[in-house]
């Protein structure tokens, strides 16, 4: 990745996500969030899912369950991306469209109506507070990071939006890296366009979030992650999401502070859901 202005001695990679099946880190909770309601007995063919997603997560969903014969329900705001929306649509999942003003936090909202409205109707995986969400990172991305840098990661980045990444990933990390230091991204202020990452300060606060998993945060304004987009497509020809880009700011922001290190930033999804989103023609 992009490191002309670093030290060096300083050595930044990106963990590249949308090599998962649906093309993002969701599948990591979707499957094993699926796998235990599956064990349990919550899921059947006349069982769907129920939750609310900004679009990753709901698209996880879908692909996973289109291949275990099972049916989602999602509650997503009407102003998400509209490639997202079609995504969906062709894996066949159902949606509830909710009120785009009330962002995620209503679209969660809406998913806990339908709920309450329909008892047992749905499976309500709630990936706030689903336990398995920060598991699956614990399991699989934290020892995946640790055993390909080998021992020598000092830094590890990623953005916070259910906090399940930094969380998980933070926590196992912490057990087998003595000295790490684990950096959480969030955006600069309550309105931004930073697609899948809250503003934890004015939001709805995640059941699974634990603030000691980090050591500390960057908080990253919209236009500057808009640019690190376009600075990645164009100089290193790595096509990347808007919170992927945001974790790039931050992690070259840790960087020029250090003499030496070696950091990984988390990179959630390509640019491939984005792309009819208007900073791409920016100068």
């Amino acid at each position: 990745m992009i490191e002309r202005d670093l030290p060096e001695s300083v050595e930044v990679y990106a963990k590249a996500e949308w090599h998962n099946p649906s093309g993002s880190v969701k599948d990591r909770p979707a499957a094993w969030i699926l796998k235990e309601a599956l064990a349990q007995g919550q899921l059947g063919p006349d069982r769907p899912l129920l939750d609310s997603t900004s679009g990753n997560m709901g698209i996880a969903y879908a692909t996973l369950a289109a291949a275990l014969g099972l049916r989602v329900h999602l509650a997503i705001p009407a102003n998400a991306n509209r490639q997202r929306l079609a995504i969906l649509r062709a894996l066949g999942a159902e949606m509830t469209l909710t009120d785009p003003s009330e962002g995620t936090d209503g679209a969660r909202q809406t998913a806990a109506e339908i709920v309450e409205r329909h008892p047992g109707r749905f499976f309500y995986a709630d990936q706030y507070s689903h336990p398995a969400n920060w598991r699956s990172h614990f399991e699989s991305t934290g020892p995946e990071i640790a055993a390909q840098t080998e021992g020598r990661l000092t830094h590890f980045v990623a953005g916070m939006g259910t906090t399940g990444t930094i969380v998980g990933t933070g926590r196992y990390l912490r057990q087998v890296t003595p000295g790490i230091q684990v950096i959480g991204v969030q955006p600069a202020t309550p309105l931004h366009g930073l697609e899948g990452l809250k503003h934890l300060p004015t939001s709805l606060t995640p059941a699974i979030y634990d603030p000691s998993a980090h050591d500390s945060l960057v908080l990253v304004d919209t236009e500057a992650a808009y640019a690190m987009a376009r600075r990645l497509a164009r100089e290193e020809g790595l096509l990347v999401g808007v919170s992927a880009a945001a974790a790039a700011v931050a992690a070259l922001d840790v960087g020029r502070r250090l003499t030496h290190g070696v950091i990984v930033a988390l990179f959630p999804d390509s640019g491939l859901k984005y792309m009819d989103e208007s900073f791409w023609s920016a100068a």
